[in-house]
């Protein structure tokens, strides 16, 4: 085929098969049902091939719509990004989002530095535990965990994620907390997440605790807020409560570090490799963290299998 289809069939064919929905890529497009429909037929007459398996009321893609939906949905992203460029403010602000945890200890922190390094960036933060959708979001850069396996994205190793227990120096002294043992019978916070099992198991309590009610909180920031009031013991991560530690607000009663086996990783788009304040973070970040090498052991700096 010479020409390429109509761009409006294609349009309408890749926010539909992103969503796995016509209604809600009329939405999107500020368009009829009917008229996305019509644009996906229109498309799949000129292909000679069904793009979606209808049935039941309910779409979903066909193997020939499963192979060109990376591919379109990756020229629309290319075709924001080159829009996008001729923005001088978008040039100008460097958008990150962060999970809750280490957006707001250790890089809301340290972020003022690359702001004074940078005069001429304007940095916005966004907080969320929820990964970021980079095709539909002005966000530049993300902060994830897991595995580091994203296609169609940059993945910068940073350090392994790693936990172990954390808590007040009241709450360890009144409970007479001196071996691994005895957290059995304290509060824990989120007395059932397997990471817990995991950490005694290290500690060489093989047992793994019985289930328990308990606090469960969203995130370490709830967590830090709770263990210094002397409402528990939690599992957190020493690398942002540095400050804290070093000041004895908080204790971290035994050396024993727990690792989940996922990994920090900064992330952005493969396509936008090169751009000048993302490479600018990225260098910065790093330095940033050789910093704090020294407070977790080597092995957690090294990538992941």
């Amino acid at each position: 085929m010479s020409k390429l289809p109509p761009l409006a069939a294609v349009r309408a064919f890749e926010a539909a098969a992103r969503l796995q929905n016509f209604s809600r890529a009329a939405d999107e497009l500020g368009m009829t049902q009917a008229a996305v429909s019509y644009q996906i037929r229109q498309l799949e007459e000129r292909l000679g091939r069904a793009l979606f398996v209808r049935e039941k009321g309910r779409v979903r893609l066909s193997e020939t719509g499963q192979r060109l939906l990376p591919a379109i949905s990756g020229a629309f992203a290319a075709m924001g990004d080159a829009f996008g460029a001729l923005s001088n403010d978008d040039a100008d602000i460097l958008t990150i989002s962060a999970a809750m945890t280490l957006g707001g200890t250790w890089l809301s922190a340290r972020i003022g530095r690359f702001q004074l390094r940078h005069p001429d960036l304007a940095v916005r933060l966004l907080m969320s535990n929820d990964l970021v959708d980079f095709d539909a979001t002005n966000v530049d850069v993300a902060l994830r965990t897991g595995d580091g396996n994203w296609p169609g994205l940059r993945t910068d190793f940073l350090f392994r994620s790693h936990v172990t227990p954390i808590c007040s120096p009241a709450f360890r002294d009144v409970h007479a907390i001196a071996e691994p043992a005895d957290l059995l019978r304290v509060e824990r916070l989120a007395p059932n997440d397997p990471w817990w099992a995991g950490w005694l198991a290290q500690a060489g309590i093989g047992t793994p605790p019985p289930p328990r009610r308990g606090i469960e909180l969203d995130s370490q920031l709830q967590e830090a807020i709770a263990v210094q009031g002397g409402f528990g013991i939690a599992l957190m991560t020493p690398l942002y409560w540095r400050v804290e530690l070093e000041a004895g607000r908080l204790v971290r009663p035994f050396e024993t570090i727990y690792e989940p086996g996922t990994g920090n990783y900064l992330v952005h788009r493969a396509n936008r490799v090169g751009v000048r304040k993302i490479e600018r973070f990225r260098e910065w970040l790093h330095e940033e963290l050789e910093m704090d090498r020294q407070m977790i052991p080597e092995p957690l700096w090294e990538p992941l299998p």
